[in-house]
C-alpha cells in the first residue's frame, strides 16, 4: 500500500466536484463566446479526467465493498455515458453557437444529479466500509489516473477498469498532444 499523500479518494473527488461547479458558474457569467468556449473546454477536460479515474478506481471499490455494488456501479457508469455523449456534443460547438450555453446548462444539471448521488449515498457508505488507509491508497491511485487520463470525451471507449488502465494513458497522451497543437489550454 502506498502512503504518498493523506487525501482520501473521497476528499479528492469531492474537491473535483466543487471545482467543476465553480467552472459551470463562471461559464454562465462568461463575457464572451470565446470565454465560454474556453471554460467549456476546461469543464470537459476536468470531467473526463475525473470520470476516467472514477471508472478505474472508485467503481471497482463500489463493486467490492458496497451493498448492491454491481448495480450501483453500473448505474453510475450509465450516468457517465450520458454525460460523455453530452460533452462530445458540446465539444463540437463553436464559440458563437447559441446552443453552447444551453448545452452547458444541460450538462451541468446532469453532473449535479450525479454528484448529489455520489456525495449523499456512495461516499458515506464507502467511508464506513473501507478504512482510512484504504481510502488514502485509493486517493493516490485516483491522482495518478487523473494525470494520465484523456482530456477529451471518448464515448465509445470501454468502461472496464482493466481496459481503461491499459488504453487510457495512450488516449491521454494523444489528447494532450492535440490540445497543445490546437492551442486548447486545459
Amino acid at each position: 500500500m502506498t502512503t504518498q499523500g493523506s487525501e482520501t479518494i473521497i476528499d479528492i473527488l469531492t474537491s473535483d466536484h466543487r471545482e467543476v461547479e465553480q467552472l459551470f458558474e463562471q461559464a454562465k457569467s462568461a463575457g464572451s463566446g470565446e470565454q465560454r468556449r474556453e471554460l467549456a473546454d476546461q469543464i470537459i477536460a476536468d470531467l473526463v479526467r475525473h470520470s476516467v479515474a472514477e471508472e478505474q478506481h472508485l467503481y471497482p471499490a463500489v463493486r467490492q465493498h458496497l451493498d448492491n455494488g454491481n448495480e450501483r456501479a453500473d448505474h453510475e457508469l450509465s450516468e457517465h455515458d450520458t454525460a460523455e455523449q453530452m460533452m462530445k456534443e458540446i465539444e463540437s460547438l463553436g464559440a458563437d453557437d447559441p446552443q453552447l450555453a444551453t448545452k452547458l446548462g444541460e450538462l451541468e444539471q446532469e453532473i449535479k444529479h450525479h454528484v448529489e448521488e455520489e456525495e449523499r449515498e456512495v461516499f458515506p457508505e464507502l467511508s464506513s466500509r473501507v478504512d482510512n488507509a484504504g481510502l488514502v491508497d485509493l486517493g493516490d491511485k485516483i491522482k495518478q489516473a487523473k494525470e494520465q487520463a484523456p482530456t477529451r470525451p471518448h464515448p465509445s471507449s470501454p468502461d472496464s477498469p482493466g481496459l481503461l488502465k491499459l488504453l487510457g494513458p495512450g488516449a491521454g497522451l494523444v489528447d494532450r498532444l492535440r490540445d497543445r497543437l490546437s492551442g486548447r489550454n486545459v
